[in-house]
């Protein structure tokens, strides 16, 4: 706000002017007022097009998960069942060959040796699983 003496020849009848400047506000708006009419036609400038119509299903089966635990001492556990080594490719298989291919769950325990995990993790790769993660602890 500009606050000034208007006539101020001596102290004793000075009047204070009490106008508000409007040559900053005008300015603020002028650039505003540009600024809009340069962005309004950038944001309207599409291409009109006629979209095809189409109908599709909503995939309503969901994948099933399979949970492959390894033990400590290298014992394989495919959804809480005892799998021997010899026949968990042909089950990781048939996982593999399921309309819906499932997701493939591995929980190595700490102790157990990189080797089992591995060789797992290669099992399912060989037997065409695609979707495979690792579940761990949170760190407390």
């Amino acid at each position: 706000m500009s606050f000034g003496l208007q006539n101020a020849t001596s102290d004793d009848d000075a009047e204070v002017m009490s106008e508000i400047n409007m040559t900053p506000l005008v300015d603020v708006m002028l650039v505003l007022l540009i600024i809009f009419i340069i962005t309004v036609p950038v944001m309207k400038h599409a291409v009109n097009v006629e979209l095809p119509q189409a109908s599709a299903q909503i995939q309503s089966a969901k994948p099933e998960t399979v949970s492959l635990s390894v033990d400590a001492q290298g014992q394989y556990f495919v959804n809480q069942n005892a799998v021997s080594r010899e026949a968990l490719p042909a089950l990781l298989q048939s996982y593999a060959q399921a309309p819906v291919q499932p997701d493939l769950h591995i929980r190595g325990d700490k102790a157990v040796r990189y080797e089992y995990v591995a060789q797992a993790m290669a099992m399912a790769q060989q037997a065409g699983l695609r979707k495979i993660g690792f579940i761990t602890e949170p760190v407390r």
